[in-house]
């Protein structure tokens, strides 16, 4: 699509009309997906970068993530005129400035009216109407990678459009001098502290109840009790189940198989939904689509499984608040953080520490308890029953 002979002013990036056109789609082999472009050809860019991302072993989940991202910037770049070839530092500045201030592409899954509110039943906030600082700081960090590789590979521009500031802070740091203030990258968005939450017993429960197959009962029953990532669990395969020992192995991130301890409900489920479609064998995956030809069951579905039950109860739950949940139940068990680090499967032990941090929820709650046992009336110390009579208080002293 030749948009080289367009013009646009780079400073006026508010009020910009981006129309909601190309498309990425799931394509069969390697690298899973493709973006389409504004009159639906493949974009062929794009589609060298994501097979770099499948060669560097990234999940597909986050080869269509990074698709996701980069599209984000294509539409706007077809929105102003410029190609992706001629893209300069100035495009990457007005495009975080048009995502500061513009509204996303509404579906039907998440009304404009309660956009942006919070929960009442979860407390959690619904996705906003705009662009968050986490997915604005994504997006360039995509961008940034994909003219990286395009340098690499000899096309592009000469000059990456978000590599705004080179090297790495501290690179050349004086151990006898203090360490200087860094600034944020230029572009970065401030991104709040956001504390994670766990899903309460008696709402886990009303959550449980909702769900009408044996298949969802024993897939929720796994992921609040191993810890593992949506991808993960459903990619496991009938050689990755131990009933005996009460363990799946999942392959993590780079990977890595890793046996998972799971609850003995969660196996129990599993048994049930074995018993309605067979045993899956060493090579077969074991969670099936219910309804036509059985076929893996995708993330996407697995959301809608989650999303049918949010209808019905009025909450917001994700699948990612199961492992929330696990998490927060195993420190709050008596787990150490190192335990629960390697049952999450993090590399590091400070995206751990999240957990540990006591939700204001809970500080609300143990304050008022406080203030309860402050001011609660002192316990009457007396001897209960009736008083003494004066005459046998004489008669016992001998002063009759």
């Amino acid at each position: 699509m030749d948009l080289s002979d367009c013009s646009w002013d780079g400073h006026r990036a508010e009020g910009l009309t981006v129309a909601n056109v190309g498309r990425v789609i799931p394509r069969s082999g390697v690298p899973g997906f493709v973006i389409l472009d504004a009159v639906g050809e493949e974009f062929a860019p794009a589609t060298e970068y994501l097979l770099e991302l499948a060669a560097s072993d990234r999940s597909p989940q986050t080869v269509r993530t990074y698709a996701l991202s980069l599209l984000r910037f294509l539409r706007f770049l077809w929105a102003v005129g410029v190609s992706w070839e001629q893209a300069t530092s100035l495009e990457a500045r007005d495009f975080v400035l048009w995502a500061r201030q513009a509204e996303k592409f509404v579906g039907n899954r998440n009304v404009p009216q309660r956009r942006g509110s919070r929960n009442l039943v979860t407390g959690k906030k619904h996705l906003g109407m705009r662009y968050s600082s986490s997915t604005i700081n994504h997006t360039t960090t995509v961008c940034k990678e994909f003219y990286a590789f395009q340098l690499r590979m000899g096309d592009g521009p000469i000059v990456n459009p978000f590599e705004l500031r080179r090297g790495r802070s501290h690179a050349h740091h004086d151990p006898q001098r203090e360490f200087a203030l860094v600034r944020r990258q230029p572009l970065r968005q401030r991104e709040a502290h956001r504390v994670p939450r766990s899903i309460p017993d008696g709402k886990f429960n009303d959550l449980f109840r909702r769900l009408r197959s044996n298949r969802d009962r024993a897939l929720v029953a796994f992921y609040v009790s191993s810890g593992a990532r949506a991808s993960e669990l459903l990619g496991i395969t009938g050689d990755r189940v131990n009933v005996g020992d009460q363990l799946i192995g999942v392959y993590r991130k780079g990977g890595q198989l890793q046996w998972l301890p799971a609850a003995p409900d969660a196996f129990v489920w599993l048994r049930l939904y074995q018993l309605e479609g067979g045993v899956a064998g060493p090579d077969e995956p074991v969670w099936l689509t219910l309804r036509g030809e059985p076929r893996p069951l995708s993330y996407e579905a697995m959301r809608a499984v989650l999303r049918r039950c949010n209808d019905l109860l009025g909450s917001n739950w994700t699948l990612h608040d199961l492992r929330h949940t696990f998490a927060i139940r195993a420190l709050e068990g008596g787990m150490g953080l190192h335990e629960v680090q390697e049952l999450l499967g993090h590399q590091s032990l400070t995206t751990t520490t999240v957990y540990a941090v006591p939700r204001m929820e809970e500080v609300i709650e143990h304050y008022r308890a406080h203030l309860s046992s402050r001011t609660s009336p002192a316990a009457d110390s007396s001897p209960a029953g009736q008083p003494y009579n004066p005459d046998e208080l004489r008669v016992l002293w001998g002063n009759q």
